[in-house]
C-alpha cells in the first residue's frame, strides 16, 4: 500500500492511501471464495456455483466487505509505518475504485498529543499528618449529638448567637418585590415562611444573622444587605436587597447526653469508648482521602504549570460539555433554579472549559508516564475491578461486564485504571513535606 500521513495542528493528521490493484484483486478473490463456499444458490450444489453468479448476486455485499477490509488494513499499516498514537481514525472519505484497479481514499486522523515529559520523580508535595486528635474525635461526637438533638422553645429573652430563629421574610430590590424587580425567580431569596435560621455568621447571607440577633419573638425588622460578588445569581451581585423579617419564635437544641445509652441507640449496642473508636476510624479514612486529593491536586498543578501541548478539538469539546453538565447538576442539587443556571451560562462554560483542558492535559501526561514506566492494566485486573463494582451494585458480574462491552465502555474504564496507577506511581516517588493541617485548609 502507498500510505502518506500529513500532520496538522491541533492533533490532526490527513491519511492518504492508494491500494495497489494486485492487493485489491487478491482480497476480492478471498471474499468471493468465502461467499462461494457458503452461499446457497438455487440450481447449484453448495460450493459449486460459478464465481460470476456469486459476484452478481452478492455484488454490493462483496464491495462493502472489500472496502472495509482494505480500510482496516490501511489503518494497521499506517500505525506500523508512522508509529502513530491514533485516538480516532475517522470515517474514510473520497473512497474510489479507479479504472486501473486501484482503490484510493483519505481520512482525517485524531492523534494523541506529543507530550514532552518533565521530571516526574521527586515532585515536592505538602501534606498534613494523618494523626487523629482527641479534639477532632470530640468534634465528631458533638456533631452526632447535634444530629439527634431535640428542640425546645426559648421564651422570655431576645435572640442570641447560636439560637435557632424561626422567621418569615420577604425581600425587595429598589422598592419592588425582588422577583418582580429581577423579572425572574430568585430562589430562596424571594421569601420563606417558617424558615429555621441558625444564628451564626455561616448561615444564609453574611451579616444577616447578626441583624436578627437581639430581636424578640413578634419583632419585625428590615435588613438591608449588599449581595456578595461571588453569589451564584450574577444579576444580584453588588446590589442591595432589603429583607423584611418577622421573628416568629426562638428555639434551642437540647443535645442528648454522651453516654453508653446514647452510643448504643445510634450504633446498635456499642459503648461510648467503642463509639469513639468508630469516630476515629471514620476521621482517619476521611483525612487520608482528603490528603490524597490534596496531593493529587498539587501533582496536577505541577504538571500543568510545566507542560503545554495542543489538545484534540473534538475531545476538548466533549470533555467541556461533560464538565458543564456536571456543574449544572451540582447547581440544581444545591437549590439553584433553571433561571439562575441560565443566567450563569457563560461562566459555567468558561469554568467547564478550563477544567476540561486541565483534565485532558493531566490524562495525557499520566498516560505517557505509564508508557515510559511500563505500567499497564491486565485483563485480570480489569475483570476483577468490574466484578467488584458489579458486586457493590448487586448486579450479575458477567451481565454487567457484557453490557459495558456492548456499550464500548471497557477501553475508557481501562484507561481510568491506568491513569490511577500512574498517579499512584508519581505519588509514591514524590517528596512529601509535612505541614500543619491549617495550611492545607487555607489553600
Amino acid at each position: 500500500m502507498n500510505i502518506t500521513v500529513e500532520k496538522q495542528p491541533n492533533c490532526l493528521a490527513t491519511l492518504r492511501v492508494q491500494v495497489p490493484s494486485e492487493t485489491v484483486q487478491s482480497e476480492r478473490a478471498k471474499i468471493v471464495s468465502g461467499y462461494t463456499a457458503q452461499a446457497r444458490i438455487p440450481g447449484f450444489r453448495p460450493g459449486k456455483a460459478p464465481k460470476n453468479v456469486i459476484e452478481k448476486k452478492f455484488q454490493t455485499a462483496i464491495v462493502e466487505e472489500l472496502d472495509d477490509r482494505l480500510v482496516r488494513q490501511a489503518y494497521d499499516e499506517a500505525l506500523r509505518q508512522e508509529a502513530l498514537k491514533v485516538l480516532n481514525f475517522g470515517i474514510p472519505q473520497n473512497l474510489a475504485h479507479n479504472a486501473d484497479g486501484t482503490i484510493t481514499f483519505n481520512a482525517t486522523l485524531t492523534l494523541a498529543p506529543e507530550v514532552a515529559l518533565p521530571n516526574y520523580k521527586g515532585i515536592p508535595v505538602k501534606a498534613p499528618s494523618t494523626e487523629v486528635t482527641d479534639a477532632e474525635i470530640d468534634a465528631q461526637l458533638e456533631g452526632l449529638r447535634e444530629r439527634f438533638a431535640d428542640y425546645s422553645d426559648i421564651e422570655g429573652r431576645a435572640a442570641e448567637t447560636g439560637d435557632l430563629a424561626v422567621i418569615d421574610f420577604t425581600s425587595s430590590l429598589d422598592g419592588q418585590p425582588l422577583e418582580e424587580a429581577l423579572g425572574k425567580p430568585a430562589g430562596y431569596l424571594g421569601g420563606r415562611e417558617g424558615f429555621w435560621l441558625k444564628l451564626d455568621e455561616n448561615s444564609f447571607l453574611p451579616g444577616f444573622s447578626a441583624q436578627v440577633t437581639g430581636l424578640s419573638t413578634g419583632d419585625t425588622k428590615d435588613i438591608a444587605l449588599t449581595i456578595p460578588e461571588d453569589f451564584p445569581l450574577s444579576d444580584l451581585r453588588g446590589k442591595e436587597v432589603v429583607f423584611h423579617v418577622a421573628l416568629k419564635g426562638l428555639k434551642q437544641a437540647v443535645l442528648p447526653e454522651l453516654n453508653d445509652e446514647f452510643a448504643a441507640k445510634i450504633t446498635g449496642g456499642k459503648t461510648v469508648e467503642e463509639l469513639r473508636g468508630l469516630a476515629k476510624q471514620q476521621i482517619e479514612i476521611e483525612k487520608r482521602r482528603r490528603i490524597d486529593d490534596y496531593k493529587v491536586n498539587q501533582i496536577v498543578e505541577h504538571f500543568n504549570s510545566l507542560v503545554d501541548f495542543d489538545l484534540p478539538d473534538d475531545l476538548l469539546r466533549h470533555e467541556t460539555q461533560g464538565q458543564a453538565d456536571a456543574l449544572v447538576e451540582r447547581g440544581m442539587k444545591s437549590g439553584m433554579t433553571q433561571e439562575e443556571i441560565e443566567a450563569q451560562q457563560g461562566e459555567i462554560i468558561a469554568t467547564a472549559g478550563d477544567q476540561a483542558r486541565t483534565n485532558l492535559k493531566t490524562n495525557f501526561i499520566l498516560q505517557e508516564i505509564a508508557r515510559n514506566e511500563g505500567i499497564a492494566v491486565s485483563d485480570n485486573e480489569l475483570v476483577n475491578h468490574l466484578a467488584m463494582i458489579a458486586q457493590q451494585r448487586k448486579e450479575n458480574p458477567k451481565k454487567f461486564i457484557k453490557d459495558l462491552q456492548r456499550g464500548g465502555r471497557l477501553p475508557g474504564i481501562r484507561n481510568s485504571m491506568l491513569v490511577g496507577k500512574a498517579i499512584d506511581f508519581v505519588l509514591e516517588h514524590a517528596t512529601v513535606e509535612e505541614v500543619p493541617d491549617e495550611q492545607t485548609s487555607n489553600e
